[in-house]
């Protein structure tokens, strides 16, 4: 699926309003939290914020950071 979003002027910031058919994709409804992270193409992802998954993405980074060079080296 592949939707055109506009950004619109909300303040002093701009936003988009998400369609009925990616909330409903995401199972995202008002009021929930939805997270932005890159993907690996360079691109962005949406997903919707369960159980605490940006609290395990930053553990999950912080580890990555420590132990660079351990799994640079393991990825040869």
């Amino acid at each position: 699926m592949i939707l055109k979003l506009k950004l619109r002027k909300v303040g002093n910031s701009l936003g988009v309003v998400i369609p009925k058919k990616a909330l409903a994709k995401l199972d995202a409804t008002e009021g929930d939290t939805l997270l932005l992270s890159e993907s690996p193409d360079g691109g962005f992802r949406f997903t919707l914020d369960k159980e605490n998954f940006a609290d395990q993405m930053a553990v999950a980074e912080d580890i990555a950071n420590r132990y660079r060079n351990a799994l640079n080296e393991l990825a040869k």
